[in-house]
């Protein structure tokens, strides 16, 4: 497909910064490598080369631009998955999503899709199979069913958990009889980040 410049020269500077890091570049980063007045600017080219299916923006990730195709058989099959922090497996940690590298995976291991990994920090879901140290891949989501394990942000802090909705709260299950239930009522600050798809135990 032939790009216009602009959007080629955008599409370009992704394809080295992938190379280069390991990771996609910011707008900012693309504004200001590209001499754009804003990052605005980065974010109508983006905008275009995903309309015309070159790439793929996920939404509320920073560094979220997925180039699509041209892709070599040995990648056909592989997700390259941003390791963005740690979640709590216990008490709630505060975590600052960032992306620590890119971790190389069969996307057949997962299902549905996930969008991005954390490493867990506890052992409050050993229960479930998670330990202390793994790799979980997580589905952006805004909601859950009763039963289905969660990421989710309480107070500013992050933890994952079995989701449970009652009448008047919800709760976040452990699955380690040492850990108490998370309540959560009206007076917290509540928000569901994501759905749990599988985990990559690290040797």
């Amino acid at each position: 497909m032939k790009l216009p410049p602009g959007q080629q020269r955008v599409l370009d500077f992704v394809h080295a910064h992938l190379r280069r890091h390991g990771f996609p570049p910011t707008y900012r980063e693309i504004g200001d490598a590209l001499g754009f007045a804003s990052p605005n600017a980065a974010r109508r080219h983006l905008d275009a080369l995903q309309r015309k299916g070159v790439i793929e923006l996920p939404a509320h990730t920073a560094r979220g631009i997925r180039v699509l195709g041209g892709l070599d058989e040995s990648d056909a099959h592989a997700l390259h998955l941003p390791l963005i922090g740690r979640v709590a497996a216990g008490a709630p940690i505060m975590v600052e999503a960032q992306i620590e590298k890119r971790v190389r995976l069969d996307r057949a291991l997962f299902k549905p899709q996930p969008d991005y990994l954390l490493r867990v920090a506890g052992d409050s879901m050993v229960d479930a199979g998670i330990e202390d140290g793994d790799l979980i891949a997580v589905k952006q989501a805004p909601d859950a069913r009763n039963g289905q394990i969660v990421v989710a942000r309480v107070d500013g802090a992050v933890t994952v958990k079995v989701f449970e909705r009652t009448r008047s709260r919800i709760r976040l299950l452990p699955r380690n009889p040492a850990y108490a239930p998370i309540e959560v009522d009206a007076s917290h600050e509540f928000a569901i980040e994501g759905l749990y798809c599988g985990l990559v135990r690290r040797s």
